[in-house]
């Protein structure tokens, strides 16, 4: 088959139809396996029994939609969910066991295995929650090969039930048919899950690779590209390198968000990580236990010469992992849709550390003017939430510090800065390490660029080690040195 080309962004040419895709898998007389759809009907394996053929491909199907058979069959669940990545690898795995002691290795020595699944909830009589799921396939590529994994998360933006149950069945025949025939080529396997798709039908905010065939796949890379092919406005991965679904973070959490460049993470990130993190705890709303700090890069930091960089990205994902951070990648080049995002998932307080600069850029109206209501409406939205501003000061040439009390913001914003400041949601980080405030990640940069010494006092423990070892940011590695 042709293959697959794209023309600009998801203008799409040569897409195979999915009759097409359904029927090629059906031919394929190595492929077989199972379906496991829970929660929006059977609409994927619907499309392989109207391609024809289905008999050589599906050795069962299934939909288990009272709760009790559900746990008869796979188990209870310890949070007593359904809708869960858990409840999803619970599935495949389950399934692909049966197939392994049902079907004879004896009489199909050439088989190669699969099970696909989904759990899922659509919008709700009310259409107050839109509906999401988890989709997955458990699949051999070879008869003698390691099962390999993909499970992506979905989130619905149709407000119509039967409409979401059609949007999962061309997903799920994109994800088999890419399992299949485009495992080698995992960036355009994630572009293909569109095929027939709109961005407006759904968004895919998690999908993490495993297996043999993917040794090579770094899930953070493919995080990116999710949010670079606007498939999502913002993806996060943990410390361990996997994509986290964010709500499964996020929700109802108190959260602490520190945006940056990162590029390096320096000694000034984590002062003003820990010192704002000390204040953030101690207001009346906030729950230590139940507080998750995130440090957010924007895709706009991402960027050079207008595309993304993408071994930058890396680098500065290393480093974040080696602190123990979990990560934010979004597509919110301004305050407020970032404060709108986390306020998807909960209602407590909010806090964001940032410096001077930015807190000047979020009072500057060039950047609102795409707005109906400017910077007003903005502003709304930022601070109508539960939100404080903790501001870490900015050493000038002559010594002096600017604070919220000295800052200077346009004159036309001069009586809106008073008002939110003397109201409290803005507030100073005083109990910070004055012998670090000349500290810049672009001069760390600079002096790794121009192989000179020194900059390695200037990023957390551990940090400078790291960069030497791994070559990071164009720092030749310590074997070069010597």
């Amino acid at each position: 088959m042709e293959d697959i080309r794209y023309k600009g962004d998801f203008d799409l040419e040569n897409i195979p139809s999915l009759n097409d895709k359904a029927l090629r898998i059906n031919l394929n007389k190595d492929i077989y396996g199972t379906f496991a759809e829970i929660g929006a009907g059977q609409e994927t394996v619907r499309q392989f029994f109207r391609a024809g053929g289905a008999s050589g491909t599906i050795a069962k199907t299934m939909s288990a939609y009272d709760k009790d058979f559900s746990d008869a069959i796979y188990g209870i669940e310890d949070d007593k969910r359904y809708v869960t990545e858990a409840r999803l690898r619970k599935m495949l795995n389950h399934e692909v066991n049966l197939i392994e002691q049902r079907i004879t290795r004896v009489k199909h020595p050439n088989k190669i295995f699969f099970s696909y699944a989904n759990t899922v909830a659509t919008i709700d009589f009310a259409k107050k929650y839109k509906g999401h799921g988890w989709v997955g396939i458990k699949y051999q590529v070879a008869p003698d090969q390691e099962y390999n994994d993909i499970v992506l998360h979905l989130r619905f933006k149709e407000n119509d039930a039967r409409l979401q149950q059609e949007t999962l069945g061309k997903l799920g025949v994109n994800l088999i048919y890419g399992a299949f025939y485009k495992y080698n080529q995992p960036r355009k396997l994630l572009r293909y899950l569109y095929d027939h798709l709109d961005k407006d039908q759904l968004e895919i905010d998690t999908i993490n690779f495993s297996g043999p065939i993917f040794k090579d796949v770094d899930n953070r890379l493919m995080s990116l590209q999710l949010v670079k092919n606007g498939m999502t406005d913002a993806v996060m991965f943990a410390p361990d390198g996997n994509n986290v679904l964010p709500a499964r973070v996020l929700y109802k959490k108190n959260i602490l968000a520190l945006r940056g460049s990162f590029r390096p993470v320096t000694k000034v990130n984590m002062d003003m990580l820990e010192k704002s993190y000390e204040m953030f705890i101690k207001e009346n709303k906030v729950e230590k236990e139940r507080t998750q700090v995130i440090f957010e890069i924007t895709l706009s930091n991402l960027r050079a010469e207008g595309e993304i960089d993408e071994q930058d990205f890396m680098d500065r994902a290393r480093l974040l992992c080696s602190l123990g951070q979990t990560v934010l990648i979004s597509n919110f080049q301004e305050y407020y849709k970032l404060v709108e995002y986390f306020s998807q998932y909960t209602k407590a307080r909010m806090g964001l550390a940032i410096g001077v600069n930015n807190l000047v850029d979020i009072f500057d109206e060039k950047y609102y003017r795409h707005l109906s209501g400017g910077i007003l409406e903005a502003f709304g939205k930022l601070f109508y939430k539960d939100l404080r501003v903790y501001l870490y000061p900015l050493e000038n040439k002559d010594g002096s510090l600017t604070t919220s009390e000295n800052l200077k913001v346009h004159p036309r914003m001069k009586e809106l800065y008073k008002f939110f400041k003397y109201n409290g949601k803005v507030v100073d980080i005083i109990d910070f390490d004055p012998s670090i405030l000349g500290i810049f990640s672009r001069d760390v940069l600079q002096k790794i660029a121009n192989g000179e010494s020194g900059w390695e006092e200037m990023l957390p423990e551990g940090v400078s080690k790291l960069i030497k070892e791994q070559a990071l940011f164009g720092c030749e590695t310590e074997e070069v040195l010597r």
